[in-house]
């Protein structure tokens, strides 16, 4: 009898074991014949849609399945119909993720009117690279420092609209250090402003510096002259100073890493908060994966394209502590976006 007993506890085990397997397995041979699509919030040959390109060409190495990997462009409203669209029309079974322009996280912030979404309601994948932020000058004539643009007439600058992470870049210096910003809005994307800068219609462009054309930055016709965030990395020269070093009070200060806040999270992607956990366990890690593969990592330098990728829960932790900002510096930070 404590045979038998014995036996029964085994199976017993084993069966546990394999429920417990099971919804892993499921998930593992889900994307199998799968198409998964990476959606970008702007129009082709910009910089984030670089970023979703080339990891489109890795990450279906690294999802069990191996599905074949698309990406598509929905441009519109500084990139918000790309993340609205995953919690309304978007399939939520884990084969649609996005990426955005994080300067959204933030107005949703100051602007919950404007931008209606809790990001803390998102699944978070991960991060290919904070935002390293700066606006540059071109051509000959173009501004080459702080002190030549507080000297212009004028310093034009473009923007797909108002939220925009170049249009508040551009805003900042206009409104709290009374730059002579102008800014021209309804650029589809960064591929249309480079149009018009090289053209002469725009003055430069604030963005992040991994969306300069490598050869702009050969040549020396883009100056950057001014950087967003403290961090330095080795590709952003020094003649970009950090914009914190122009604050006169610590107002201004705590204003800054609000506005900027969203920058830490520069290339992210994102899925619906719907998609089952084991499949987004599965995304992530292959995200994780592909920040590794060597291949991956080989062509990234070879366009010159930085990768310091943060995990899903990591970017998850700073939104968390990006949406606790104290209501009064919110406040200000209002008449930036508006």
């Amino acid at each position: 009898m404590a045979m038998v007993k014995g036996r029964a506890f085994v199976v017993a085990g084993v069966l546990t074991a394999l429920s417990a397997t099971a919804p892993n397995a499921h998930a593992d041979d889900f994307y199998k014949g799968k198409t998964f699509s990476i959606v970008v919030g702007f129009s082709p040959a910009g910089g984030y849609d670089n970023y979703a390109r080339n990891l489109a060409r890795y990450i279906g190495n690294h999802i069990p399945g191996n599905p074949t990997v698309i990406v598509q462009n929905m441009p519109g409203a500084g990139s918000l119909t790309s993340v609205r669209y995953l919690n309304l029309t978007a399939p939520k079974d884990g084969t649609v993720m996005t990426i955005f322009n994080p300067g959204l996280v933030t107005q949703s912030i100051v602007q919950p009117d404007k931008v209606n979404l809790d990001f803390r309601q998102y699944a978070w994948v991960g991060v290919i690279t904070p935002d390293f932020r700066v606006c540059y000058g071109y051509g000959p004539n173009g501004v080459k420092s702080w002190d030549d643009m507080m000297h212009r007439k004028e310093f034009i600058l473009g923007s797909t609209g108002k939220g925009s992470g170049n249009y508040i870049n551009g805003a900042t210096l206009r409104d709290l250090f009374h730059a002579p910003v102008k800014q021209i809005l309804g650029y589809p994307g960064s591929a249309e402003q480079r149009l018009a800068i090289e053209q002469g219609a725009l003055d430069g462009d604030c963005g992040s510096y991994s969306s300069i054309p490598p050869d702009w930055i050969k040549s020396g016709a883009a100056h950057a002259f001014v950087r967003f965030s403290r961090q330095r990395v080795d590709e952003i020269p020094e003649s970009a100073v950090y914009i914190g070093t122009f604050a006169t009070s610590d107002d201004q200060k705590k204003l800054l890493d609000v506005l900027n806040g969203g920058d830490e999270v520069g290339r992210p992607f994102i899925m619906s908060k719907d998609v089952p956990a084991d499949r987004l366990g599965i995304i992530r890690k292959a995200f994780d994966d592909t920040m590794k593969d060597p291949a991956f990592l080989a062509e990234m330098d070879k366009q010159q394209l930085p990768v310091h990728p943060l995990t899903g829960a990591e970017a998850e932790k700073i939104v968390n502590e990006l949406m606790s900002v104290p209501p009064a510096i919110v406040a200000q930070a209002k008449p930036i976006y508006e």
